[in-house]
């Protein structure tokens, strides 16, 4: 009775769930100002093959759809998801289809594990809450994979700064203006970090706002602190070159101390990671020797 009971309010839940996503709502205006705001942030272009299945076609319309829907719905509640929303700028990935990749892992999860036991015979109540433990596990599976992904990317986007520092100094030295000066730096290279501080200066020359307020808005954007010290040293200085081109030139060899320290530290770690694995090896050799001698002397 109990696992009846179970399965029909898990049933009668997702029967509910399915039907309450599929009704549109009036969005307020808090949603819609958020649906705004969020058209402002530009994406990259996804490559494609020219050569792709069908079902892979089929797939990603399904994500598609199924995340639109959800981001409406959690824009229609006001809910920010601010930290997941500015890893995946960092990985310059939409929002909807990591909302999409969530519910279907977790639908998948809470779908296959009940159902591989139901068919090798052990379908009881256990069966169920594996399932939703299963569907919960999975549901945090792609934060934890965009969160470290997105660190990663963030390391790599300190890196190219101290580099781009480096470049607007050499060009205040030039005899060139600071906005000049930012612009002209971001054109050395394609790398991606390199391009998203040129869109931010390209944005804020059409919008109207000064260079350092783009920089300051891709550092909200992307949650990188440096970006936001960089915009507020910058609207400080303002034009008197000679003074921010040593502030720059102090702030790129801060930053690659900073970087070298923690390189440092990251290599000390698994140092010592490697020792422990050492002794234990090392541990279970002497072991290995011992055990014959020490089974022979206690039978006998």
């Amino acid at each position: 009775m109990t696992w009846a009971m179970l399965s029909g309010a898990v049933a009668g839940l997702g029967v509910f769930l399915l039907a309450r996503m599929f009704v549109v709502s009036e969005p307020g205006v808090a949603a819609t100002l958020a649906r705004i705001d969020a058209g402002r942030r530009g994406r990259q272009p996804a490559t494609r093959s020219a050569v792709e299945r069908p079902s892979l076609e089929a797939l990603e319309r399904l994500q598609s759809g199924l995340g639109a829907r959800l981001e409406a719905e959690v824009l229609a509640r006001g809910w920010k998801f601010t930290r997941i929303r500015s890893d995946l700028a960092v990985l310059n990935r939409p929002f909807a289809n990591h909302l999409a990749s969530k519910v279907l892992l977790a639908v998948a999860g809470f779908i296959a594990l009940p159902t591989g036991m139901t068919l090798l015979g052990y379908g009881s109540l256990s069966s169920a809450v594996v399932g939703v433990m299963a569907g919960a596990v999975l549901f945090l599976v792609p934060d934890a994979r965009v969160k470290s992904r997105a660190e990663a990317r963030r390391r790599d986007f300190r890196h190219v700064m101290g580099s781009f520092l480096d470049l607007v100094a050499m060009n205040l030295s030039g005899g060139r203006g600071l906005p000049e000066a930012l612009m002209t730096a971001s054109t050395v290279g394609d790398h991606w970090a390199m391009v998203r501080i040129r869109q931010a200066l390209s944005n804020a020359r059409l919008i109207g706002i000064t260079p350092w307020e783009g920089i300051a808005r891709l550092g909200r954007e992307l949650d990188v602190e440096e970006l936001r010290d960089l915009a507020s040293a910058l609207a400080l200085a303002g034009d008197e070159g000679a003074t921010i081109r040593a502030s720059l030139m102090a702030r790129a060899e801060s930053m690659r101390r900073k970087e070298l320290a923690m390189v440092e530290g990251s290599a000390g770690e698994r140092s010592q990671s490697m020792l422990v694995a050492q002794l234990m090896l090392c541990g279970a050799f002497l072991l290995f020797l011992a055990y014959p001698a020490t089974i022979k002397i206690m039978g006998t």
